[in-house]
């Protein structure tokens, strides 16, 4: 009787031993005591976005064998500034932020969005006003109060700018701009008639419509561009290069599905996974910033 007892507590001493050392090593492949901080953008309130993705944060964790804390962050230029100064392990951005970010934080694109079909998401920006603003074309917009959303937003600030410029218009001097700080406020600056125009892209009009705050009619659309190669989740260049390399493989194939379809809704993911993304798609998008003239660095 007691070797058998001295057996089985030599056994589950071995057992206990061997799921610490499992864990000590799970928490050595992952920087910062085991803790991967996931940013992401505002496009959206931050009370809408935490829990959404908190979901995808414990999801991405399960996968990569890490603790996932999800920041949702107050712009687009404090997110880059995050990863810059290697606070962020993964992030969300938008194109023109990731342009930005690529380029003086080292962030790496490695997954998107997909439709139902499997292909890579895309939306649209676009200019409007409301009935009875006196607007009836975008020459109209002309000396009139604009809302864009942020200066590093692609829909909201670089493709109507692209729009307004390839109209005559300047975006910097030929509109009383106003840069509201994320696509809902310009939305809600729109809606309640506090600017004459302004931004307004495919996927918050999505969003209103889920709050029931958008029908057809509402706005008057005077230009629409083509579609644009949605948000990147990137991961930071400067990773261990086997940690990189395994985050990245889980991101480029995670499988959505398992997020409820609400989960998705926010998220924007028409598809049940992300799929893989490079720098080189969002290579439009540079080729737009030369064409602006848009210093990055003063974003």
């Amino acid at each position: 009787m007691k070797l058998r007892v001295a057996v089985i507590a030599a056994g589950a001493m071995a057992t206990m031993a061997a799921t610490a050392a499992s864990a000590m090593a799970t928490s050595a492949d992952c920087p910062n005591n085991g803790v991967v901080r996931f940013a992401v953008e505002p496009y959206e309130s931050s009370a809408h976005l935490m829990p959404v993705y908190k979901n995808l944060g414990k999801l991405i964790g399960e996968k990569i064998g890490c603790t996932v804390k999800v920041l949702i962050t107050t712009n687009y230029t404090a997110e880059i500034e995050a990863m810059r100064n290697n606070k962020l392990e993964i992030a969300q951005f938008g194109p023109l932020g990731y342009v930005l970010a690529h380029q003086v934080a080292g962030a790496e694109a490695v997954a998107t969005f997909a439709t139902p079909d499997g292909k890579p998401s895309t939306y649209t920006a676009s200019i409007v006003t409301w009935p009875g603003s006196g607007i009836a074309s975008l020459d109209d917009v002309r000396g009139k109060s604009f809302a864009f959303s942020d200066a590093a937003s692609t829909s909201g600030h670089l493709f109507p700018a692209y729009g307004l410029s390839t109209n005559g218009i300047d975006p910097d001097h030929g509109v009383k701009a106003i840069y509201a700080g994320s696509h809902t406020s310009s939305y809600e600056a729109l809606r309640h008639h506090k600017v004459k125009a302004g931004e307004l892209n495919s996927e918050q009009i999505e969003s209103a419509k889920q709050a029931n705050e958008y029908k057809d009619g509402d706005f008057i659309t005077l230009w629409k561009s083509d579609p644009i190669p949605t948000d990147p989740i990137t991961v930071r260049g400067n990773l261990p290069a086997a940690f990189k390399a395994r985050v990245s493989k889980v991101l480029a194939n995670l499988d959505l599905s398992v997020l409820s379809e609400a989960d998705r809704k926010v998220l924007v993911a028409n598809g049940s996974h992300l799929v893989p993304a490079t720098d080189h798609t969002y290579d439009l998008i540079r080729s737009l910033v030369h064409t602006l003239h848009i210093d990055l660095a003063k974003l």
